[in-house]
């Protein structure tokens, strides 16, 4: 089975070097990068199964660079932070980034964030398989709510009959709150199910996400339930 591609930009010599020898140690077959520039000619010419960006690069910043791959691509991104609480980690969130890890890391954390959402997106991971999906999604069918329109078998989004383009994120956001409409799904219980944690994380991911998604499938059909998380309106 071929190797998981892993694109890492970073401009910090000593942490790109450990962390590529720490990533190719689990398996994974990594391109390492110093800088934004080269790090989008990097990802157009080798086309990586996820790609990993420090925030602050030189040349073409992090965000400005994960706005690009998005732009081209759905591949899966996951921003790094020196601050759990700079305004960078909404802003990487806001550009298209899956998820984020906050500098210093661990190593083995860095490898479960990724290892994580590469399930969610059906690659494997070091080597190995991933786990499928999950079995909180729901069954093959066409769910309808007002003008949209779920397609649960086809992974295909419609609103109002003209087709939305989510990223492998949004639309496993969208079809937990599709299995269970009117539902009010908690912050930790979206973390759990569709970032696969295994333990307490930002719920500004989740948060952003839901903007993400509602700017896609209309406003009003996420309601927020102050307290206690979101549903989806039937």
């Amino acid at each position: 089975m071929a190797e998981t591609h892993v694109l890492f930009v970073e401009d910090d010599d000593v942490i790109r070097e450990a962390t590529q020898l720490a990533l190719e140690r689990d398996g994974f077959a990594v391109t390492a990068m110093p800088d934004g520039l080269s790090g989008l000619a990097a990802f157009r010419a080798d086309r990586p199964d996820i790609a990993l960006l420090d925030v602050m690069v030189p040349g073409l910043d992090g965000v400005s660079l994960c706005r690009r791959i998005r732009d081209e691509s759905t591949v899966p991104v996951i921003m790094l932070s020196a601050r759990a609480d700079s305004i960078d980690v909404v802003l990487g969130l806001e550009a298209g980034a899956d998820d984020y890890v906050t500098k210093p890391f661990d190593g083995a954390v860095l490898v479960a964030r990724i290892r994580a959402v590469l399930r969610r997106f059906g690659h494997a991971s070091g080597g190995q398989p991933g786990n499928g999906d999950r079995e909180s999604q729901p069954l093959g069918g066409v769910l309808v709510f007002g003008d949209l329109e779920v397609d649960t078998e086809g992974m295909e989004v419609h609103r109002g009959g003209e087709q939305v383009a989510l990223t492998p994120t949004e639309m496993r956001l969208l079809l937990e709150f599709s299995a269970a409409p009117g539902t009010v799904l908690s912050r930790d219980k979206l973390l759990e199910r569709v970032w696969d944690y295994g333990w307490g994380g930002d719920t500004r991911v989740v948060d952003v996400h839901v903007q993400r998604l509602r700017t896609k499938i209309g406003q009003d059909r996420i309601e927020t339930v102050r307290g206690f998380g979101y549903k989806l309106r039937p």
